[in-house]
């Protein structure tokens, strides 16, 4: 097996894990970071379990996937049209909060950042 195809397979492993923990309720939103031809894949399986999402190109070889509770997809889809690194600081906390991050460590990261763009 080559380093790549470990790379792959190492993914696979998360990304169905992230389903588990979805299908058990401990996410209701979950981002991943792929290649385009594993999107494509994992899109795929997304559709046969009837789980909603949502890919963001980030460069021609990578995307983002979104994949979650309805709810929660649509209210990416109002804001998060650009890349994640141009978030404001208000939309960074907010998609921190919606993919269940540390709540102390995004209040640390919100306002370090605010702190910055003063």
């Amino acid at each position: 097996m080559s380093a790549e195809d470990f790379r792959r397979y190492d993914s696979m492993k998360l990304f169905m894990h992230n389903i588990y923990e979805f299908q058990k309720g401990v996410r209701r939103l979950v981002l991943c970071t792929m290649c385009p031809t594993c999107a494509v894949l994992v899109c795929s399986r997304l559709d046969v379990l009837g789980i909603g999402h949502v890919l963001q190109r980030v460069t021609d070889e990578k995307v983002n996937l979104y994949f979650g509770d309805a709810v929660c997809l649509e209210t990416v889809r109002r804001f998060v049209h650009k890349p994640l690194n141009e978030l404001t600081p208000e939309e960074d906390f907010m998609l921190g909060a919606m993919l269940g991050y540390d709540i102390g460590q995004q209040c640390e990261r919100y306002c370090r950042r605010k702190a910055e763009n003063i």
